[in-house]
């Protein structure tokens, strides 16, 4: 049997990663925006068809996305300066966002708080309307972090282990990259080096805490995670659901796997845990209390709408409760 000096290496992935697709000497287009946009794109086609089915007029539909849309933005972004703040020393730093600097779970927040007021004013079933999102949200995550591994972004840990991913040259973002040395300082005055050779994270007196092959990639780990819920979901909306079970289960799954992953990131802790996983934590505690009081307290109906269903308005649909807002 070879040594395990000679199989660590071979226990990684690796890939040479691309900042920017560039376009002569003066254009470029980052593949993160790319992949946001499309993902955002192919989220409100599925929620659009959903929509329908459950009784949203087709011009409601478009008022409701681009409403999100800037609910996303604004969102994201005052998640990540909020968990960030050492980052920004004005308010014009705070509006370049083109710089980066996005919080997914900021993103739908923002998106279910601005649609909620429009959803309102027009008179149609928000929890309906959650419903609708519940595939479209991780699909839109799928496609989102596909431009991420390409840039080489949510990266964590040191690590040996399978899933190791390995740096194999580009600009890492987030890094400074010279040579074949990227390197970040993280809060607490933490740096992370990461080389071909291996990756190591030194703490605030630059004694090294932890070494790898390289480092988790949690993006990685989360476009499996969204793409595992996608498939499920899509399973669960092939028969009439009881209105707020998608999205509760959708909140219930991804909170689950973000708690878990974040312990993976080298991000800033509030009491040891990532901003992400504190509001994912609470997240889910609502959903369990809701699944939990929905199996002991069934519908009377076969259904409250769903896919498969007829569609239905706020005005025949029977009262349940709320689902959580992720």
């Amino acid at each position: 049997m070879a040594p395990l000096s000679v199989l660590t290496p071979l226990a990684s992935i690796s890939w040479k990663v691309l900042d920017r697709f560039r376009f002569g000497s003066h254009f470029a287009i980052s593949p993160h925006g790319v992949g946001i946009a499309v993902g955002f794109l192919a989220g409100s086609f599925v929620l659009g068809l959903e929509a329908r089915k459950r009784g949203y007029p087709e011009e409601a539909v478009g008022t409701i996305l681009f409403w999100a849309l800037i609910g996303t933005i604004i969102g994201s972004r005052v998640a990540y300066v909020f968990t960030h703040l050492s980052e920004f020393t004005n308010v014009v730093s705070v509006l370049e966002i083109y710089k980066g600097g996005l919080s997914l779970i900021g993103g739908i927040v923002g998106a279910m708080i601005a649609s909620y007021f429009v959803v309102r004013r027009l008179k149609l079933d928000f929890v309906a309307g959650l419903d609708s999102a519940a595939i479209g949200l991780p699909l839109g995550i799928v496609i989102g972090r596909v431009g991420d591994l390409i840039i080489g972004d949510h990266l964590g840990k040191p690590t040996s282990w399978f899933f190791a991913f390995k740096y194999a040259g580009g600009n890492l973002s987030g890094y400074d990259c010279t040579g074949t040395s990227c390197t970040t300082v993280l809060h607490g005055g933490r740096t992370q080096v990461i080389t071909r050779a291996g990756a190591t994270l030194y703490g605030s007196t630059f004694h090294a805490i932890a070494h790898g092959v390289g480092v988790h990639q949690t993006a990685f780990y989360d476009y499996f995670i969204a793409m595992g819920l996608v498939v499920f979901l899509v399973s669960l909306n092939r028969k009439p659901r009881r209105r707020g079970v998608l999205i509760a289960t959708f909140a219930l799954w991804y909170g689950t796997g973000r708690i878990i992953t974040d312990f993976l990131r080298v991000e800033n802790r509030f009491i040891g845990l990532t901003g992400s996983q504190w509001s994912s934590a609470a997240v889910v505690a609502v959903c369990l209390f809701v699944l939990v009081r929905m199996a002991l307290r069934p519908s009377s109906r076969a259904s409250d709408g769903g896919g498969g269903s007829e569609p239905q308005t706020v005005q025949d649909a029977e009262p349940v409760e709320a689902a959580p807002e992720a």
